[in-house]
C-alpha cells in the first residue's frame, strides 16, 4: 500500500492540470497544497493555495517560508506544472524567466531545509525530433525540439538532471492534452475552422496523413496519481513518455469532425507551404484578432509525433483508458450545445453570423493569461468562464467546461416539453439536443 502520509505541492494549480491534479490528490494525501500567481494573497486561514511568482526570487522565497511554516518541512512529492506557453513560435524572454530559471529557483529553495521525496516535471513529447517515416518515439528517441516551447523544456530538463541533488526526479513527456469538451487549442481551431465553414477548413498545407499523439486530462491526472504513489520504487531519475499509442492522422481528425458536425463530407486539398505561409501572413495584417496558424507552424505540418508508451506500462503500470477517437462526439455535443458558450470557453472570437444574445448581466467575457500557466499544451486559466448565455430564441444554455448546467429559467416550448438529461437531470432545455457534460441525447422530462 502506497504511503499517502505526506504533503503534495503543485506548482500551476490554478491551471486546467493543476486543478485537475488538486482535485484528484485532496482527501488521498494528508495535505495538498498549491502555488500559483493567481492565489488569494495573504492566503486563507486553511492555507490551500499560496500566491508565487517563480519568477521572482522573493516571491518563491516567501512562499516557500509560508509553506514551511504552515505545513512542515517533509514533502511526499512536488508536481512542478507552473510554465509558459504561447503559439507565436518566437523566442520569448519569459520562456527563461519562467519555464528554466522558475524550475531552477524552486529547486534550489526545496534543497535548503525541506526533506523532498520526489520532484515531478512536466515536460513534453515535442522535446523530441518528430518521428522517421516508419518510425515511433520512445524515451531514448533523438531530442530535436523544432521550435521555441520545448526548446524551454529541453533546457529545463537539462537543468533538473544536474542541479536536483538528492531529491529523485521523474520528468513527463505529455502528448497533446484535451477533455471532453476540447481544451486543446489545435483542436478547438481546427473545429472552429470546420463548424463555420471557414475556407481554411479544405485547405491544408502539409500531408494530412501525419500524426501526433494527444491525451486525455483524465489519463494524465492517472498518470501523476501513479507516479506519485510508486515513488519510493522510481529510480533517481525516470523520464516517461505519455500520451494515446493511436494516433490520429490529420485527415482522421478532419474527416471525422466535419462528418459530426455537418452530417457530410469534403475535400481537403494540400496547398503548397510558401503560398500557405504568405496567406498566413497576409491574413495576420488583417484587423482583429491574429490567426490561429501563424507561418512557422505551416513548416511544422507535416510532423508526426507518434509514441511507444511500453516504458509506462512497465515503469507504472499506466495505459490511457480514454480515446481521442472516441471523445470527438462528445467535443461536438458539447459545442452544439451552446456554441456561444463553448466559443467563449476556448478564447474564440463568435462570429457575427452566430445568433448569441450578449446580455451584459449574464455573460462574463473570458481572461486568456498566456504566462505562468500548465505545461503539456494546456493554455488557458482555469478562470476562463462564461455565464449562462441565450441564443437568439432566448433560451438558456449551459455553459461547455464550467459548473453552471441548467438555469431555472427554462422555459417549454410550445409543446410545453422541457429536455433532460438521463444522467445529469440539472441539464434542462426546452428543446432537443444533446448533453453538455455526457454527450447523451436529452430526453424529455417526465
Amino acid at each position: 500500500m502506497s504511503d499517502t502520509s505526506g504533503l503534495i505541492l503543485v506548482t500551476g494549480s490554478n491551471g486546467r492540470i493543476g486543478s485537475a491534479v488538486m482535485n484528484r490528490l485532496t482527501g488521498k494525501y494528508g495535505e495538498v497544497i498549491g502555488f500559483d500567481q493567481k492565489a488569494p494573497a495573504p492566503p486563507p486561514p486553511d492555507c490551500v493555495r499560496i500566491a508565487v511568482d517563480i519568477s521572482s526570487d522573493d516571491s518563491l522565497n516567501e512562499g516557500l517560508k509560508m509553506l514551511r511554516a504552515h505545513h512542515g518541512s517533509k514533502i511526499a512529492s512536488v508536481i512542478h506544472l507552473a510554465a509558459y506557453y504561447d503559439f507565436l513560435g518566437e523566442p520569448n524572454t519569459k520562456y527563461e524567466d519562467i519555464t528554466v530559471k522558475g524550475t531552477q529557483r524552486l529547486l534550489r529553495g526545496l534543497q535548503d531545509g525541506f526533506e523532498v521525496e520526489q520532484f515531478i516535471f512536466s515536460s513534453t513529447m515535442l522535446v523530441h525530433a518528430p518521428n522517421q517515416p516508419g518510425e515511433v518515439l520512445t524515451e531514448e528517441s533523438p531530442i530535436g525540439p523544432t521550435w521555441a516551447y520545448p526548446e524551454s523544456k529541453v533546457r529545463t530538463e537539462t537543468l533538473i538532471r544536474a542541479e536536483h541533488g538528492k531529491i529523485p526526479v521523474a520528468i513527463l513527456r505529455l502528448a497533446g492534452v484535451y477533455d471532453d469538451v476540447c481544451h486543446s487549442p489545435p483542436l478547438a481551431n481546427q473545429i472552429q475552422r470546420i463548424f463555420e465553414r471557414q475556407l481554411a477548413s479544405h485547405l491544408y498545407s502539409g500531408e494530412t496523413s501525419h500524426r501526433q499523439s494527444f491525451l486525455h486530462m483524465d489519463d494524465l491526472v492517472d498518470a501523476i496519481e501513479m507516479v506519485v504513489e510508486r515513488r519510493a520504487k522510481l529510480p533517481s531519475e525516470a523520464t516517461v513518455l505519455l500520451g494515446e499509442a493511436e494516433a490520429l492522422s490529420y485527415d482522421e481528425l478532419q474527416k471525422g469532425f466535419i462528418e459530426l458536425i455537418h452530417g457530410t463530407s469534403w475535400e481537403t486539398y494540400s496547398v503548397p507551404s510558401l503560398i500557405a505561409k504568405v496567406g498566413a501572413w497576409a491574413e495576420g495584417l488583417l484587423p482583429g484578432p491574429g490567426p490561429f496558424i501563424k507561418p512557422w507552424m505551416i513548416d511544422r505540418a507535416d510532423d508526426d509525433y507518434i509514441l511507444d508508451i511500453t516504458h509506462a506500462l512497465s515503469l507504472l503500470g499506466w495505459a490511457p483508458k480514454r480515446g481521442l477517437r472516441a471523445t470527438m462526439p462528445k467535443m461536438v455535443s458539447a459545442l452544439k450545445a451552446d456554441p456561444a458558450g463553448w466559443y467563449r470557453e476556448h478564447g474564440l472570437e463568435l462570429p457575427t453570423s452566430m445568433p448569441a444574445v450578449h446580455d451584459s448581466d449574464e455573460v462574463e467575457a473570458p481572461e486568456l493569461v498566456p504566462s505562468e500557466v500548465n505545461a503539456g499544451h494546456d493554455h488557458s486559466d482555469p478562470g476562463v468562464r462564461a455565464r449562462t448565455v441565450k441564443m437568439a430564441a432566448g433560451l438558456p444554455y449551459k455553459v461547455a467546461g464550467t459548473d453552471e448546467v441548467g438555469s431555472n429559467d427554462v422555459r417549454p416550448n410550445d409543446a410545453g416539453t422541457v429536455y433532460t438529461c438521463p444522467m445529469h437531470p440539472e441539464v434542462r432545455q426546452s428543446s432537443p439536443g444533446n448533453c453538455p457534460r455526457c454527450g447523451m441525447t436529452l430526453e424529455p422530462a417526465e
